[in-house]
């Protein structure tokens, strides 16, 4: 099965993903890993994004996480399944403030530096995320029939959803 998890910031992609990925023994990426290359500070090209993802897609299932980037809508349509997590906007930026604390405490690593730039964009994205959400919704709404939306994330749920709907 080849999964999709999408949201903004905070709405639990990564926990979900690392969870799913136990209970189904699919292996998990991360977007942000697959546009960032951290060994060489820099953002992959496009072509580069598209290779890593071929790749990836070679293998029978996979599970995908993050922010879905207009570069990579194709995800949409190469998933079995596309769980959007919609998180409510106060729960994500609470989670978005204890997530900088924990990480400046290093009580939780990040793949960048937890500074007071980043947790300011952060609460940018999510707010601008707001803002634009009936157009992303509209978007993946196009994918009703292998969408799963969640409020929260409820783990027997989600995988009950993923079993009928396999």
């Amino acid at each position: 099965m080849k999964i999709l998890i999408i949201g903004i910031v905070a709405s639990g992609k990564t926990t979900l993903a690392k969870n799913l990925s136990k209970q189904l023994n699919i292996k998990y990426y991360e977007i942000d890993s697959i546009v960032h290359d951290d060994k060489n500070n820099k953002v992959r090209s496009h072509e580069e994004q598209i290779e890593i993802i071929k790749t990836i897609d070679n293998n029978r299932d996979w599970i995908i996480e993050g922010t879905l980037r207009k570069n990579l809508h194709f995800l949409l349509d190469l998933a079995d399944k596309i769980i959007y997590l919609d998180i409510p906007l106060k729960i994500r930026k609470r989670r978005i403030l204890f997530r900088f604390i924990k990480q400046k405490l290093k009580i939780e690593k990040c793949n960048y530096k937890p500074d007071k730039k980043m947790l300011k964009n952060m609460y940018k994205w999510t707010n601008d995320f707001e803002k634009n959400k009936t157009d992303f919704e509209n978007l993946i709404y196009k994918y009703s029939s292998k969408l799963i939306v969640c409020k929260n994330v409820d783990y027997k749920m989600i995988l009950k959803a993923l079993e009928k709907n396999a």
